[in-house]
């Protein structure tokens, strides 16, 4: 036993972007189950509704650049119902860069349909994600709800690049990390 004070530990806003980040890494889910506030890709707060043109019942979007990341994947603004009236669709677009992994997670209750417009991934799906498949540019693929799933982009040297929609206006709200030794 020595004499040394312990090491005092800052209590965490979890309000704050940096909060929520910190948080969510110390629970080993860094990147899952995002909450409904946005942070880009600096771990600042993100206004979505800056991007939409709103027609009057008609919401436009024009500006998709890589403004926010989710579990390794850079995405656009998107539509969704953080900054359009939708209340059970959103869709975006998914860049995820060379070698990059989407840690293993599950989609609860919400379907997800992906084209895939550069690039290609492999999944790895289903109990213990041992299951593989691999798509490339101009595929669409479905993945169902509850599917326990990995992402890989398979090239070291080129961005994968693809439109997501949901069948859930919150987009990551209802995703759920999955550990892939669990089964």
């Amino acid at each position: 036993m020595t004499d040394e004070p312990a090491p005092q530990i800052p209590l965490i806003n979890a309000d704050s972007p940096l909060g929520y980040i910190v948080i969510q890494w110390l629970n080993g889910q860094m990147g899952v189950n995002m909450s409904e506030s946005e942070l880009s890709l600096t771990g600042e707060q993100v206004d979505l509704s800056k991007y939409i043109e709103d027609a009057g019942g008609i919401h436009g979007l024009r500006d998709v650049d890589r403004v926010r990341g989710w579990n390794n994947i850079e995405y656009g603004a998107g539509l969704s119902g953080k900054n359009t009236p939708s209340t059970g669709l959103s869709m975006n677009k998914a860049f995820i860069p060379p070698g990059g992994i989407a840690k293993a997670h599950i989609h609860v209750d919400f379907d997800v349909m992906i084209f895939l417009l550069k690039g290609s991934v492999r999944h790895e799906f289903g109990p213990g994600c041992k299951r593989s498949v691999v798509h490339s540019a101009g595929d669409m693929f479905y993945i169902e709800p509850g599917l326990p799933h990995e992402v890989f982009n398979c090239s070291d040297t080129d961005w994968v690049e693809a439109i997501v929609a949901r069948s859930d206006a919150s987009e990551w709200q209802n995703i759920v990390p999955y550990d892939r030794n669990s089964e």
